[in-house]
C-alpha cells in the first residue's frame, strides 16, 4: 500500500545556548541549530531495531488508556495469516529473530488479548510484558551531529478514502485509476520495477507524467470525478469507490511503476504557495480545487503512481493482509521486521479523533499523548528510513482529518517473545 506521507518533514531544532558573565573567557559561538533528518537512509547493512535492557522498557501499560482489543485482534490474526506462508521466512532472520520466532512473537501477543492481561493492573501488565518479551527500540532518526541516532520516529498518518466513481466515462468521471499492466516486471518489493518493450527488452516503467498523459489508454480499471482524488488514490494505495447504482466497490494496490516518491507539499511550500505551518491535506486540496492548472506542473514531479484491482474485504497493506484502524503501522521493510508486535508512543490529533484519547474533549484540536500496541503490515512510496512510521487511521472522512493533521515525532518499540519461550508458543 503506498501511504499518505506526501507532508513537509518535521524539525526539531536541538538548541544551544552560551551566556558570557563578567569577564570571564569569552565562549565559541554557539552551533547553528540543526534540524533532525527524520527522511536519511542507513547505512546499507544497517537496520532499524536495537535490544534493549528491562530498565530502558516504555510503560507499556500507557496502551491501557486507548485500548481496542477487538481490532488488536484482528490485526494480529492477518500478521499470522501472513507469517503462515512459506514467502514470509525469506524476510528472516532478523536481527536475532528468526521466522520461528516471529510467528511464536505473534502467537504469544495474541495469547496475551484472550488471557485477560490487558485488564490487570498497570504494574502487573509492564511486569508481564517483561515476563514474557524482549524489547526492541527504534534507533529513529541519524543526530545531527553525527553521533549516532535519537531514537526519534516522525509518524504521520494514512487513511482509505471514500470517493464516487463509475466503471465506465462519461459526464463528471473523467479521472482513471489504471489496472495492473501486462507489460509491467518487477520483484515483489515493487522497487526494481521495468517495462518488458515489444523487443524483449527491460527499460524502466512509463513515469505518472506519461501515464496520465496516455500511455496506457485503454487499461483503465475505473474513472473518478475529481482529478486530485485520483492522485490520492494513488499514494494511498486503496480506495472505496461509490458507484453510481450506490454500490461500494473496493479496490487496492496492484503495483508501482517503480519510480521514486516525491512530496508536492514540500514543493508547494518551497514555493511560497502554503505556508509551512499550514501545509497538509485539506490545504493541499484546496489549493489544486482553485487552481487546477497547477496539477501538472507539481502532481508530475511525484513520478510514482500505483495500479489497482478490485480487492473486496479490504484496505489491503503491502504484506497483502488487510490494515486494521489504529492496529496496523507502514515503515520500510528494508530495515524493520514485518509483521511484528509493535509499541508506539506518540502525540495524535485529539480535535477529530476518530480513536478515544482521555482526556480529549469536543472541540480539542492540540495534539493528545498516544500509547498503543499495532502490527507492523505495510510500507510507503515514502517510507525508506529508520525515522518514519505511518499510522493506518481507517476509512472514510472522519480518518482523513486525522492523518492529515498527524505529524509528530515520537518512540517506536517491538516485541519478540523470549527464546526460552519460542517452543511453547510454536505451529503445532
Amino acid at each position: 500500500m503506498h501511504t499518505w506521507t506526501d507532508r513537509i518533514s518535521l524539525f526539531l531544532p536541538l538548541a544551544f545556548i552560551a551566556t558570557s558573565l563578567g569577564c570571564q573567557p569569552k565562549k565559541p559561538p554557539a552551533p547553528v541549530p540543526t534540524a533532525i533528518d527524520f527522511t536519511q537512509e542507513l547505512p546499507a547493512g544497517t537496520l532499524a531495531l536495537r535490544k534493549v535492557s528491562p530498565g530502558q522498557y516504555p510503560d507499556f501499560s500507557q496502551a491501557l488508556r486507548t485500548l481496542n482489543l477487538a481490532d488488536l485482534r484482528k490485526s494480529a490474526d492477518n500478521s499470522l495469516a501472513y507469517l503462515h506462508r512459506r514467502s514470509s521466512e525469506k524476510k528472516y532472520p532478523y536481527l536475532d529473530i528468526g521466522h520461528d520466532r516471529a510467528v511464536a512473537s505473534v502467537r504469544a501477543f495474541r495469547e496475551l488479548i484472550d488471557s485477560g492481561v490487558f485488564a490487570l493492573p498497570p504494574d502487573q501488565f509492564n511486569r508481564t510484558i517483561a515476563e514474557r518479551f524482549e524489547v526492541y527500540q527504534s534507533i529513529g532518526a541519524p543526530s545531527p551531529d553525527g553521533s549516532g541516532y535519537t531514537n526519534k520516529v516522525l509518524f504521520t498518518g494514512y487513511f482509505t478514502p471514500t470517493y464516487d466513481a463509475s466503471l465506465t466515462r462519461g459526464g463528471p468521471y473523467q479521472w482513471p485509476l489504471y489496472k495492473h499492466p501486462a507489460d509491467l516486471r518487477g520483484d515483489e518489493s515493487g522497487d526494481n520495477v521495468n517495462r518488458l518493450t515489444p523487443e524483449g527488452t527491460l527499460v524502466p516503467y512509463y513515469t505518472r507524467r506519461e501515464i496520465e498523459s496516455g500511455a496506457l489508454a485503454g487499461q483503465e480499471l475505473v474513472w473518478l470525478t475529481s482529478r486530485w482524488n485520483a492522485y490520492v488514490v494513488t499514494v494511498q494505495g486503496s480506495a472505496r469507490l461509490r458507484l453510481p447504482d450506490g454500490r461500494i466497490m473496493e479496490v487496492g494496490n496492484a503495483g508501482t511503476n517503480g519510480r521514486e516518491y516525491a512530496k508536492v507539499g514540500e514543493k508547494l511550500v518551497a514555493d511560497g504557495l502554503i505556508a509551512k505551518k499550514d501545509l497538509n491535506f485539506d490545504t493541499m486540496r484546496t489549493y489544486f480545487a482553485a487552481h487546477p492548472e497547477a496539477m501538472d506542473k507539481y502532481l508530475w514531479t511525484n513520478e510514482r503512481t500505483a495500479f489497482f484491482a478490485d480487492r473486496p474485504g479490504g484496505p489491503f497493506g503491502a504484506l497483502n493482509v488487510p490494515v486494521t484502524k489504529f492496529a496496523s503501522l507502514a515503515t520500510d521493510k528494508a530495515v524493520y521486521p514485518p509483521a511484528m508486535v509493535a509499541f508506539l508512543s506518540v502525540p495524535i490529533p485529539a480535535g477529530e479523533a476518530v480513536f478515544p484519547l482521555a482526556g480529549a474533549t469536543p472541540g480539542d484540536s492540540g495534539p493528545r499523548p498516544f500509547s498503543g500496541f499495532a502490527l507492523d503490515q505495510d510500507r510507503g512510496g515514502a517510507i525508506r528510513s529508520a525515522g518514519r512510521c505511518d499510522i493506518y487511521m481507517g476509512i472514510g472522512e472522519r480518518a482523513q482529518q486525522v492523518s492529515g493533521h498527524q505529524l509528530n515525532a515520537g518512540e517506536l518499540y517491538y516485541l519478540a517473545v523470549k527464546p526460552e519461550l519460542v517452543g511453547k508458543y510454536a505451529l503445532r
